[in-house]
C-alpha cells in the first residue's frame, strides 16, 4: 500500500496507538525509538511522522522524500513540535 492511499477508518483507529507512541517518543527527544516505530509502516500518518522525524534529524532530502508520500509539504510547518502536535490532533 502506498502512503498516499486512504486506509479504511478501522485500520486508522487500530494503528492510532503506534502513531501516538511514535509522536510521544519524538516529543520526549527519543528520535531513535520514534523512528523504529514508524519505519516499517507505510500508512499516511506513519509517512508524515517519518517525514517530521527526518526534518528533526536535519536530513532534508530524506524528509522531503517522506513528505512526497503524503498530502503534506516540508514547508507547511517551521516547528517540528507543532507539526507533531498537529498530527496528534489529526489522529483524534
Amino acid at each position: 500500500m502506498a502512503c498516499f492511499q486512504s486506509p479504511t477508518w478501522s485500520i486508522v483507529l487500530a494503528m492510532s496507538q503506534f502513531h501516538q507512541d511514535a509522536i510521544s517518543a519524538a516529543l520526549a527527544g527519543d528520535w531513535q525509538r520514534a523512528h523504529n516505530i514508524v519505519k516499517d509502516y507505510d500508512d499516511p500518518f506513519a509517512c508524515w511522522i517519518h517525514a517530521v522525524l527526518h526534518k528533526i534529524e536535519g536530513d532534508a532530502g530524506n524528509s522531503r522524500y517522506w513528505y512526497a508520500q503524503t498530502a503534506h509539504d516540508y514547508a507547511d510547518f517551521a516547528d517540528p513540535r507543532a507539526e507533531l502536535a498537529a498530527i496528534r490532533q489529526a489522529l483524534e
